[in-house]
């Protein structure tokens, strides 16, 4: 049977399949029939029934002595449990699952299916937001296409699955190079290699912003999907990615009509991503309506997000959270998720850096490889010239050879030198761009703004104060390096606001040694901010009985100085539930590791417990920065 028709008729495929069951006088014929048969079900969402067949075929297999043969058959039932898996969301076994497939299909005689099953297991670790890894397999899978010299219309899938990986890390250009390189066999592609593209694309424009053009194209994938029957559950996508545009352009009745038909099909399958992102996208309508019942009833549901959820769907329920509380004019709970935002970002932004230095890692040694290849192939042509050839062209190849081998080696190894230096520079741009783009300022004035409307006069001088203390927070955090005297300015302004929520029980203590000039000390921006909002926040704001915070100041060798900021907070905790995330220290250490890469004598940094005199246990965090510090990148 043709493959193709698989997709087209899933149907008339699955009849013939099963009447062709009926005839079949060889068990392993009979269940490869019945394979090919669950195929069509995955075709035609029908879920239930491809589990059905799954586990009768799983059932046979393993009953049966392993052969060429067999580990196809084993592969191929993998592999339909992964899409299985995918179609609920479960990527970690479906993940499995590929892997398997792969590793049976390697043992068996049908490997011309390898690189689908490469692109099946890169989308599914692309669901998991392990990009890298992801990249990795389609790159494979193209290897793969070249070596065993399969048609290259097998390679459209894989460019549009390498455009979705460059979406997610927000390289446009290196996705519409794929992309186009794709859409040149648009017409010649399957229904539902038509809707993948269409539907990629689409979300590449809604990534950048450009809604229109998204609707354009998710409006293409829907009328493809409606044309075929056996595409409910990718025509029910395209209406939920269509309703969230309409949502962006302020069009919400056209987005509440498109998730009305959107939500049965998925609440009918039990998708629980899908579900996620209705609730989202219902949320939001409800405030466009004012309906503030329904949209608690909604993030009521959304409280709970399903494993595998993409975190910028927490990112928008964060921001519907905030919109709603500032309607409720619950100003406070709308900053709390606000800050949550600001947390949320932090973490995207990190994560896409970290997945672009890793793609970028990947692509250097696979341009190395091939290099290395490349150079192998001519030093054996080499070989074969200096055989056919007299013993004097023989030398003179030789000779020849040896003078390009060592041209390539000194130009391999000077680009690859200038790669290298130039993804450490990359690299430390991209660190450096996370850290100074941790706040999100314009959202949080406006909160506030809004919170000192109609307060008395105390409360308005209380959160000028706080309004001061973050626009310092941000002229300090765009600066590398600040003076001792500007940090301790700041610190002191911070804990008198804290000062408040903490109670007279908390005391503060900032010590500086008459041998240290705070004024022409320079040091890392937020050095001793970080640690001090940690101790509040984490060890000292739920503790008992007299809440103590000690900063000292203190000279250290060769000119130098010993910054220690100490609490007796009960010490650090790594299981405490109350511990935080802790990004602001994890971005105190790389600052120091990026500047002490230029430095001869590093910044130290210390984080341990100790024992105070009355008997507690407390957490103290200690720098030592040696005098002529470079701050310079």
């Amino acid at each position: 049977m043709n493959a193709d028709s698989v997709s087209i008729v899933p149907s008339k495929i699955r009849a013939k399949a099963l009447a062709l069951m009926e005839t079949a006088d060889d068990s392993l014929v009979y269940y490869n029939y019945m394979a090919l048969a669950a195929k069509t079900c995955l075709f035609s969402s029908d879920i239930d029934s491809a589990r059905l067949l799954i586990t009768r075929i799983r059932d046979f297999v393993r009953r049966m002595p392993p052969t060429p043969f067999l580990y196809d058959l084993r592969s191929d039932c993998a592999n339909m449990k992964g899409n299985v898996f995918v179609r609920v969301g479960a990527m970690d076994s479906a993940v499995s699952c590929f892997r398997r497939a792969y590793a049976w299909r390697m043992k068996g005689i049908k490997t011309r299916f390898l690189p689908d099953i490469l692109m099946n297991l890169a989308d599914a670790y692309n669901r998991l937001g392990k990009l890298d890894t992801g990249a990795a397999c389609y790159r494979r899978a193209l290897s793969v296409c070249d070596s065993l010299q399969l048609d290259s219309t097998l390679k459209v899938s894989i460019y549009y699955g390498l455009a979705q990986i460059y979406v997610a890390l927000r390289d446009f250009d290196q996705c519409d190079h794929y992309y186009n390189l794709a859409a040149r066999a648009y017409d010649s592609m399957l229904p539902f290699e038509q809707y993948f593209y269409l539907n990629n694309r689409g979300t590449s424009y809604y990534y950048r912003g450009a809604y229109i053009e998204a609707i354009a194209y998710f409006r293409r994938a829907e009328r493809l999907a409606l044309r075929q029957p056996e595409m409910e559950f990718e025509l029910n996508l395209s209406r939920l990615n269509l309703s969230d545009c309409f949502l962006h352009c302020n069009l919400p009745d056209s987005a509440e009509k498109y998730v009305a038909l959107a939500e049965p099909f998925f609440r009918k399958i039990g998708m629980a991503t899908a579900l996620y992102y209705i609730d989202t996208q219902n949320t939001m309508l409800a405030l466009y309506r004012k309906d503030f019942a329904a949209a608690r009833r909604y993030i009521r549901a959304t409280a709970t997000p399903p494993p595998g959820i993409d975190p910028e769907m927490l990112y928008i329920r964060n921001r519907n959270l905030q919109l709603y509380n500032e309607e409720r004019g619950d100003y406070r709970r709308a900053y709390h998720f606000l800050q949550e935002i600001v947390r949320l970002d932090d973490s995207i932004r990190n994560e896409r850096i970290r997945m672009r230095t890793a793609d970028l890692v990947l692509r250097y040694q696979q341009d190395s490889a091939l290099m290395a290849r490349d150079i192998l192939i001519h030093k054996q042509r080499n070989e074969v010239l200096k055989l056919r050839e007299g013993r004097f062209a023989g030398l003179l190849i030789a000779l020849l050879a040896c003078l390009i081998a060592a041209f390539v080696y000194l130009y391999n190894k000077k680009k690859r030198a200038l790669l290298l230096a130039r993804n450490h520079r990359r690299v430390s741009m991209l660190r450096m761009e996370n850290i100074r783009n941790r706040l999100s300022p314009h959202f949080i004035f406006n909160v506030l703004n809004q919170e000192m409307t109609g307060r008395n006069e105390d409360e308005r001088r209380e959160l000028s104060t706080l309004v001061r203390l973050m626009r310092r927070n941000l002229e300090l955090a765009e600066r590398l390096c600040v003076t001792l005297d500007e940090e301790l300015d700041f610190v002191r302004t911070y804990i008198d606001l804290e000062r408040r929520s903490l109670g007279p029980s908390f005391h503060a203590d900032i010590s500086v040694d008459e041998a240290v000039r705070p004024s022409e000390v320079m040091l890392p921006s937020m050095l001793i901010q970080v640690p001090v909002e940690n101790a509040l926040k984490h060890a000292l704001r739920d503790k008992e009985g007299e809440r103590l915070l000690w900063i000292k100041v203190l000279p250290w060798k060769n000119g130098g100085i010993s910054v220690t900021i100490t609490d007796n907070g009960g010490g650090f905790r790594p299981q405490s539930s109350n511990r935080g995330t802790g990004t602001g220290m994890r971005v105190i250490m790389q600052t120091i590791q990026i500047l002490n890469q230029q430095n001869k004598e590093p910044i130290d940094a210390e984080v341990h417990n100790v024992m105070l005199p009355d008997g507690c246990i407390g957490c103290e965090v200690s720098f030592h920065i040696p005098a002529a510090y470079d701050y310079h990148m």
